[in-house]
């Protein structure tokens, strides 16, 4: 029984970086209307964020979260205003490659400045651990999932009761509609492309803490969010919460009692797409 607790208890941790990473990219299908495939490219960018603000400047990856998420959140507004702005009328298909392109130009530019080598920060509490019962908590991961809850509490009561919530609601809902209202759409779609990269960069900053920065780190977070925002409807915000407790919780179970268990659990995300579509498919054939 401690071994199935211990598993859910992590699989729970975990969790947290995964909503992080889909409520931004949901924000991003659910605000703007565009899936950016560029999305795990920016949690790239937070990570080496953070590392060069440890390895250069002796500050804690943690600490610098929050200069780590305005610096990228300014990266996405001047990439929405550079480039995504022009492609939101366009066919989705010229907004795939235009963010499938620009997450390979990141992603190269980091391979030549940097290298390929992964990069990995040192912290005074990265083996400190906590103890409840018979149950273990790592400092760093139960730090990160807080840290989670904090910003997704934040993001979230942002949505629901500021002015801007209100706004980005209603121009998800019927952008049109916005506009004959009075709304700044456009703002508003810079705005949440920016906090979408933002959302992306924090969950860098904890993936530098917990695992390493290098170039290619974003790609497999970046498919679990896809697989998180498709098991909770595209742009549905607060499905994202629950479905990525179950990719969380489905994985940590995969590793624990599955025979091979750590190869086969990023294959988990893959399996939770296929049935929720063969399940929608179902559903609409009935």
């Amino acid at each position: 029984m401690d071994l199935f607790l211990q598993t859910l208890l992590n699989g729970l941790l975990q969790s947290g970086i995964y909503a992080l990473v889909a409520s931004g990219l949901a924000l991003a299908v659910g605000v703007v209307g565009i899936v950016n495939f560029a999305h795990g490219e920016f949690l790239m960018l937070g990570a080496f964020m953070a590392w060069a603000a440890s390895a250069f400047l002796g500050i804690d990856p943690l600490l610098s979260l929050p200069i780590v998420a305005v610096a990228v959140f300014g990266v996405g507004a001047l990439t929405y205003r550079v480039s995504i702005r022009h492609v939101l009328l366009a066919p989705e298909l010229n907004q795939m490659l235009l963010t499938f392109g620009l997450g390979i130009l990141l992603q190269n530019l980091a391979l030549m400045l940097l290298g390929g080598n992964t990069r990995t920060v040192t912290t005074p509490y990265q083996a400190s651990s906590l103890n409840i019962g018979e149950l273990s908590i790592g400092g760093p991961k139960a730090i990160a999932f807080g840290l989670a809850v904090v910003v997704l509490g934040a993001l979230y009561f942002t949505l629901y009761r500021t002015v801007l919530g209100r706004q980005m609601r209603a121009v998800a809902q019927n952008r049109r509609g916005a506009q004959l209202i009075g709304i700044p759409v456009d703002r508003v779609y810079l705005i949440a492309f920016g906090v979408s990269c933002g959302l992306a960069a924090v969950a860098g900053v904890l993936v530098s803490v917990l695992l390493f920065a290098s170039p290619t780190v974003g790609l497999v977070f970046a498919l679990k969010a896809f697989a998180i925002i498709v098991m909770a409807g595209l742009g549905n915000l607060t499905g994202v919460l629950w479905a990525s407790v179950i990719l969380g919780l489905s994985e940590a179970l995969v590793q624990t009692y599955v025979p091979g268990g750590g190869g086969w659990s990023d294959a988990v995300f893959f399996l939770m797409i296929f049935g929720t579509l063969v399940i929608r498919s179902f559903r609409k054939a009935a």
